[in-house]
């Protein structure tokens, strides 16, 4: 029953996504609108600067924070619920 499960699952997924596929025309976006108005197109850096760099900084502050944050609060007491060889024979 497994099997019948996936199979109907892999089939929905495959089918939407080719009605998808049909359902979309990509060369529409080539014709322009009325009223489309396209800036000036981003340089190099611009780009690495703001798909790259920008998340990359963002990652780095949140880490920083967690790893402050945590810090701050001591060190935690992880092994409570672990015996050791010692406590087991005592």
């Amino acid at each position: 029953m497994d099997k019948k499960n996936a199979l109907r699952a892999g089939a929905l997924a495959a089918g939407t996504t080719l009605m998808m596929l049909l359902m979309s025309s990509p060369a529409l976006a080539l014709t322009r609108d009325d009223g489309d108005d396209p800036g000036p197109g981003l340089g190099v850096g611009a780009t690495l600067g703001l798909y790259v760099g920008i998340p990359l900084l963002l990652f780095l502050v949140i880490t920083g924070l967690v790893m402050v944050l945590a810090r701050s609060n001591g060190p935690q007491d992880t092994s409570r619920n672990v015996r050791t060889k010692d406590e087991i024979e005592a």
